[in-house]
């Protein structure tokens, strides 16, 4: 009995320990992913990262801490009242069910009960064939974690494997003690399921967050625009980007957790329109590298605004630029002025292919410097049409 209650010990550790690293929800895997792109540490769910973020949502937490500790109650006086032997386990079993979404609850549910069944199955042989000896045990253990790991059933290995733990303490795998361990696999991962089928969809919370990030980016596009026309680039700069950063990851975790919470009906919408903002996210950073190239050619095609010019956000000084910078910057600020998500973009599509038209047909550059800042100015039209065509495409896509 003494060995048997060590293992029961030593797997749990082990689960605390799989879940940590195998078990992770399509929302966290989305977040790791976030903070790699962005270049940052992983923070999900990390205390750091929570409080570095503004503090922990103690509301949610004590919520979801109220829920595990009443399920688990619940499942423990069920399986008491039903006068199951290891009862406890039964509200053991509610804590491991209970997850992020509903999808990710049925998918694990449903990973474990054939988890379980497999284990009945190898369990018994080797129960049979050790005698309940602790070798058959270790033999069991190794069997049912290669089946599990082959089959991507990690979450079960531990909790299955503790109730195998059971036959081995009672050294009796007959009718009677596989309908205790079945009630109590049943039990468990039933009042789990229950208690979070109140897990809805939050349409207004994806719609705030979306907003948020739609308004971080057309900043930037205003700080472009104002740098271009009057070198005012005081609203761009680096910490304008880590803000839009920020509210993308938020509203894109926000959206896995809407599709994981439709079960019968789910849509990729709000995945997809994520999706789009990232990429145009990532050729605004882009448009930022240009536009710092461009500034070092200020002053060399105009004349000099003045000796004591202040530096902007792009390392520049308030000194002149090609005339065509004032149309990019005029383009950029109609696209500010226009952003919007229904927005189809064809107008400003129009309006591009127009200014490069004229561009293209204005007196050739004065001086080399001219020359290659109005190639840059170029460049950057080619990075706004790809900025508006990944809009135009999402909406086609989203349409057909």
């Amino acid at each position: 009995m003494f060995y048997c209650l060590r293992i029961v010990d030593f797997i749990r550790f082990v689960h605390y320990d799989s879940v940590k690293r195998c078990s992770k929800s399509p929302q966290t895997v989305i977040a790791v992913e976030a903070e790699s792109d962005y270049g940052g540490e992983a923070k999900y769910g990390g205390w750091s990262g929570k409080w570095r973020q503004g503090g922990m949502n103690w509301k949610a937490h004590f919520l979801t801490s109220l829920k595990i500790a009443g399920a688990a109650v619940i499942a423990i006086a069920l399986a008491g009242e039903l006068g199951l032997k290891y009862s406890a386990s039964a509200g053991i079993i509610t804590v491991l069910s209970i997850r992020n979404t509903k999808r990710e609850t049925f998918r694990s549910a449903a990973n474990r009960g054939l988890a379980f069944l497999c284990a009945a199955a190898v369990g018994a042989l080797c129960f049979w064939v050790s005698d309940y000896a602790l070798w058959g045990f270790a033999v069991y253990l190794m069997i049912f974690a290669m089946i599990c790991l082959g089959a991507g059933w990690q979450e079960a290995i531990a909790m299955d494997s503790v109730l195998m733990t059971h036959f081995l303490a009672e050294r009796n795998m007959g009718f009677e003690m596989l309908s205790n361990e079945a009630l109590l696999f049943c039990i468990g991962t039933g009042i789990g399921i229950l208690v979070n089928l109140h897990l809805r969809r939050k349409d207004e919370e994806f719609e705030r967050l979306a907003q948020e990030a739609d308004t971080r980016m057309k900043e930037i596009l205003n700080g472009m625009s104002c740098w271009l026309i009057d070198k005012n680039g005081k609203a761009c700069d680096t910490e304008s980007f880590l803000r839009l950063e920020e509210a993308l990851k938020e509203a894109k975790l926000c959206a896995a957790k809407n599709y994981n919470n439709a079960v019968f009906h789910r849509e990729t919408y709000e995945l997809d329109y994520m999706k789009m903002r990232e990429r145009q996210s990532v050729i605004l950073r882009e448009i930022h590298e240009s536009m710092k190239n461009l500034s070092k050619y200020e002053g060399l095609c105009g004349e000099e605004s003045g000796e004591s010019a202040r530096d902007n956000a792009y390392g520049g000084k308030e000194n002149g630029l090609p005339e065509q910078a004032q149309q990019v910057g005029a383009l950029l600020g109609r696209i500010e002025q226009d952003y919007h998500r229904d927005n189809t973009v064809v107008g400003l599509l129009e309006k591009l292919r127009m200014l490069m038209v004229h561009m293209k047909e204005e007196p050739l550059p004065a001086s080399r410097e001219e020359f290659e800042a109005r190639a840059i100015l170029f460049y950057i039209l080619m990075q706004i049409g790809n900025f508006l065509e990944v809009k135009r495409d999402f909406i086609r896509d989203s349409v057909s």
